[in-house]
């Protein structure tokens, strides 16, 4: 279904981490503004490893601030997510590699004014008591957010498909989690990509008030806006009547190159300040 982001107002940034792949992440930041982006989101830019050297997260401030793009969103560490990681939040024994990746994303959060991070839940480990992988998630979580609400941020969590040892695929379970926990710097991160394929899209605009930041693809298939046959334009509408007003992160997989990928959002809609 082609979209039209005319329905709306919500701002777009890109997802530095599916766009532009064509380019060393490094320099995406520079071909996003050039694309007419202002804002930007980010995985965890040093792969597979929690602790960067000094020189690395130096080179990825700069590509950000140079760029003059803002990070409006970056994951804390998840693991090896090429491995099939999904986060550290539930792992048992990890705790202590968590955190200290976390001292740096609030090293980069204050040189470049990110005030959302998106944790990642974990999956299921194998001989680990789920009880306990629950314990763990839910005293990890309290803790991360003590830490991000002294910088004035929020935390996303979750739910996603197609991942059968990790936990939350639906809204209403990664909404318990964060019932659980009672922190207000705790939110929902809405994917309308995993929200469709799970069948849940309907439950999207219900918890507008909860949710701290929305992404979208095209399902089947994960591609752009138009590849597929999911009604994004209805759900953006429904969210922003609902109260929604934040950014929503283009993390889809470019079905050709990306510029070719990003024509069906006019440039003028591609700046928050448009």
């Amino acid at each position: 279904m082609i979209p039209d982001p005319t329905l709306h107002g919500l701002p777009f940034d890109a997802h530095l981490s599916t766009l532009f792949t064509e380019l060393p992440l490094l320099e995406r930041p520079r071909a996003a503004r050039e694309a007419g982006f202002d804002a930007v989101e980010c995985w965890w830019p040093f792969g597979a490893v929690a602790v960067p050297t000094g020189a690395e997260v130096d080179a990825f401030v700069s590509a950000i601030a140079d760029a003059g793009v803002s990070l409006v969103s970056l994951n804390f560490f998840a693991g090896d997510m090429a491995a099939g990681d999904s986060g550290l939040v539930s792992w048992p024994g990890r705790e202590a590699e968590l955190a200290e990746s976390v001292d740096v994303a609030l090293d980069i959060a204050r040189r470049l004014g990110t005030r959302r991070f998106n944790a990642l839940y974990g999956n299921r480990l194998e001989g680990v008591d789920p009880a306990e992988q629950d314990e763990v998630a839910a005293a990890t979580l309290d803790r991360l957010a003590r830490r991000v609400g002294a910088v004035d941020g929020t935390i996303v969590l979750e739910a996603l498909s197609g991942r059968p040892a990790y936990p939350l695929t639906t809204t209403a379970e990664a909404l318990a989690v964060l019932d659980r926990v009672g922190r207000p710097e705790l939110t929902l991160l809405t994917d309308l990509y995993h929200r469709a394929v799970v069948g849940d899209l309907d439950t999207v605009a219900e918890h507008a008030a909860r949710t701290g930041h929305v992404q979208l693809a095209d399902a089947p298939g994960r591609h752009e806006p138009g590849s597929g046959t999911t009604d994004l334009d209805r759900h953006l509408v429904a969210l922003e009547a609902a109260g929604y007003d934040g950014f929503v992160g283009l993390e889809y997989l470019p079905s050709t190159d990306t510029l070719t990928a990003l024509e069906w959002l006019p440039r003028g809609r591609r700046a928050a300040r448009h």
